[in-house]
């Protein structure tokens, strides 16, 4: 049973409209200011709220403008109730992020029927999408099946590049979210003696390029194809459109997006504070987490100046190491093959 929050300061309108939402089965929650109503929603997290502009202690504006700075209640659906019908009052709820907006007096089937809706959207862009490119038409196909997303573009191009072919260049403007169908990547930045720092690694199911897309600035790093990759072109205004036209598609997006951000902070960390024979052995893990769903006897072929430059020291001091490795027999290594062979040692090696 959904739980449908209602936030509403006269009792007969907030007794009649919670009555009607239970007769249609909803699980309903009521509060009397928006005070009461926003902590109700932090320690409930109804499915759905509905509330009043209007309000003392805390107005409509003020509930959802709240809600939607804490990452827990951000995505949750939220229709305004109103006695005023003027446009800028809606257009100040829509902007705040308000799904939809009900005038009273409503009757019975206009209120059900705007939650029935915002309800089914919500599942829709809650639900897992396969992080390929059918997943990804699927989650723009939903997107599309919106009234406001009708203008997205059809049309996606698909690339193939080469091993070792640039994707886009450090310095270069964005006019693409890219998304990987095939193959890996790695993305870096080089100082000014042209030394490589790779920053990140990418498989199958992932995006490229989207923070100079959200910072409208040039790229701060280089996309290069770790072998044959395939790439989805996403035009930037349909990345914009999904970002801005709707609530429940930015939460969806942002999330698929923003898997990295922790895995990076922690590698920067790790790049301050470890040796470098811990780094070695993070950038092992680090490969083994991106390109395997293996436990043991991982496999990669990595050239030894792609694992320095993840690493952030010499190529010498990673060849070092992983001869050490070798000889304690926590890797095997033939040619640019890397083999883990005991996970567990590499594991507890990062905690020394």
């Amino acid at each position: 049973m959904k739980t449908i929050l209602l936030i509403e300061d006269n009792e007969d309108v907030r007794e009649n409209t919670a009555e009607i939402l239970e007769l249609a089965h909803y699980d309903v929650l009521t509060a009397e200011n928006g005070k009461i109503g926003v902590d109700k929603a932090k320690s409930e997290k109804p499915d759905l709220i509905v509330c009043d502009i209007m309000m003392p202690e805390l107005d409509g504006y003020g509930v959802l403008y709240l809600l939607s700075k804490d990452p827990e209640t951000s995505s949750i659906p939220f229709i305004f109730l109103t006695a005023k019908a003027e446009k800028s009052d809606m257009r100040k709820g829509m902007n705040l992020g308000a799904d939809d907006y009900l005038t009273k007096p409503f009757d019975e089937m206009e209120l059900l029927d705007a939650i029935e809706s915002r309800l089914k959207r919500s599942d829709t862009f809650r639900a897992d999408f396969n992080n390929d490119v059918e997943g990804l038409n699927d989650f723009f196909s939903e997107a599309k099946g919106l009234e406001e997303m009708q203008k997205l573009s059809e049309d996606r191009r698909v690339n193939t590049f080469r091993k070792k072919q640039a994707i886009f260049m450090e310095g270069n403007h964005p006019n693409y979210l890219y998304f990987i169908n095939s193959g890996k990547v790695k993305t870096y930045k080089t100082n000014k003696d042209g030394k490589e720092y790779i920053t990140g690694l990418y498989k199958e199911g992932q995006f490229l390029g989207y923070m100079a897309l959200l910072q409208n600035t040039a790229y701060n790093e280089t996309a290069e194809a770790l072998e044959e990759t395939e790439i989805c072109l996403i035009p930037k205004q349909d990345f914009f459109s999904l970002l801005y036209t709707n609530r429940d598609v930015a939460n969806r997006f942002i999330k698929m997006l923003s898997g990295n951000i922790l895995e990076q902070e922690e590698r920067l960390l790790n790049l301050a504070y470890s040796s470098v024979r811990q780094r070695v052995a993070d950038a092992l893990l680090l490969l083994q987490k991106k390109y395997s769903d293996k436990e043991e006897q991982f496999s990669i072929a990595v050239t030894r100046d792609d694992l320095a430059s993840i690493v952030g020291t010499a190529t010498e001091s990673v060849i070092r190491v992983l001869s050490d490795f070798k000889e304690e027999e926590i890797i095997g290594v033939k040619g640019r093959e890397i083999t883990i062979v005991d996970l567990q040692k590499l594991e507890k090696m990062t905690y020394w």
